[in-house]
């Protein structure tokens, strides 16, 4: 595909990490960004080629997997083309020039609230808390708003023009999110690949393990496997799995023959570059 003149949709509004992420995965200025409100408004898109490409939030390094993404990926018929991390850095914002003791209210959203909760609890333990749908939003919430801030990302303080007051507030340093490339065809083999799957096995003893062995046998690295309850059937589980490797490989080809043969379902979400932190 020509990577230029691209239509890219991306969880908005303007100046989320969605909207970093996309940024930074198309380096090409080339592109044009679809702001949505949602993500089963992302995977439509797609879908219906109004847009070449989607970018969602699939996993967080310290609230876990994004549930809507995965029960999404498995319903669409959409593959993975990509992925990419961002480091959640949140920042104090403010639309006029103040001091943090003069902060009577913050906006955002509750899971940035929550990463930020010690630096509130020591520098700002009497304001009042509102939570927003995003991060974006509660910066374009304060504008003209006096003795308000927002905590968001740089880039939202860009996009609307807010000043910083107090940049890296978050607890934990460490917290990336994982976001994925949706297009209607996964990527091509680069050499450092990562496949994504959804399984489900029979109900006898050991199918879990049989499967799972598959790969173990092969040397396969699963670099993840996670349960989500199967929408058709109460009380029963399919598997997302995520390995090394592209499934054009012939060692991974012989697996997913296998697989296919012992699981109850099997749904190829995708072959794709894998994200190399740097």
């Amino acid at each position: 595909m020509n990577m230029v003149n691209l239509k890219v949709a991306f969880l908005g509004p303007s100046g989320t990490f969605c909207e970093q992420a996309t940024l930074n995965f198309f380096k090409s200025k080339d592109i044009s960004l679809i702001d949505c409100k949602g993500m089963h408004e992302i995977f439509k898109k797609v879908e219906d080629k109004k847009a070449d490409f989607g970018v969602v939030p699939v996993e967080n390094s310290t609230e876990g997997s994004v549930n809507i993404a995965l029960d999404l990926l498995s319903e669409s018929k959409l593959y993975i083309f990509g992925e990419i991390e961002e480091r959640v850095s949140q920042n104090i914002i403010t639309d006029t020039s103040m001091e943090l003791m003069d902060i009577q209210i913050i906006y955002s959203h509750p899971q940035a609230l929550a990463q930020c909760r010690n630096f509130i609890e020591k520098n700002l333990p009497g304001a009042e808390l509102r939570e927003t749908s995003s991060t974006a939003t509660a910066v374009k919430d304060i504008k003209g708003k006096k003795n308000a801030a927002a905590i968001g990302s740089n880039l939202a303080a860009e996009v609307y023009e807010m000043k910083i007051l107090a940049e890296g507030i978050e607890d934990n340093k460490n917290n990336f999110t994982r976001f994925i490339v949706l297009a209607k065809n996964d990527g091509e083999p680069t050499g450092n690949d990562r496949t994504s799957i959804i399984f489900s096995v029979k109900h006898i003893p050991g199918a879990l393990h049989g499967a799972l062995s598959i790969f173990a046998n092969r040397k396969i690295n699963l670099t993840k496997i996670e349960s989500r309850p199967n929408k058709n059937k109460p009380w029963e589980y399919v598997f997302f799995c995520d390995f090394e490797g592209h499934k054009n490989d012939e060692i991974l080809q012989q697996a997913l023959d296998e697989l296919k043969q012992k699981a109850a379902f099997l749904k190829i979400l995708g072959s794709y570059p894998r994200f190399i932190r740097k």
